[in-house]
């Protein structure tokens, strides 16, 4: 684990969280009704944005990462790999 990158991950979340929540026409817009997302929206920006600043292109990679290194990802992370991405990790993904 390191203490560093966990405490910037949990500062940017909270920053995303109070943005988000002070304007609310940032969000993008979910029905009334509907299946509710297991992510929130800070969480996923604070996801895609350590993933980006630590340079990882491939989302089972990272995700392999965040379990490992990061204890404020042990609920946000997705259980399943290549849930969302083109990455092609199960196709022999170069990067992965």
């Amino acid at each position: 684990m390191d203490a560093d990158l966990d405490t910037l991950a949990t500062a940017l979340y909270v920053t995303t969280d109070e943005l988000l929540k002070s304007r609310p026409e940032l969000a993008p817009w979910r029905p009334a009704v509907g299946i509710k997302p297991q992510v929130s929206d800070a969480e996923l920006v604070t996801l895609a944005a350590l993933a980006a600043m630590l340079g990882f292109a491939c989302e089972a990679r990272w995700v392999r990462y965040a379990r490992a290194h990061l204890v404020t990802c042990s609920r946000t992370c997705p259980p399943s790999l290549g849930t969302t991405s083109g990455c092609g990790a199960s196709a022999g993904c170069s990067t992965c």
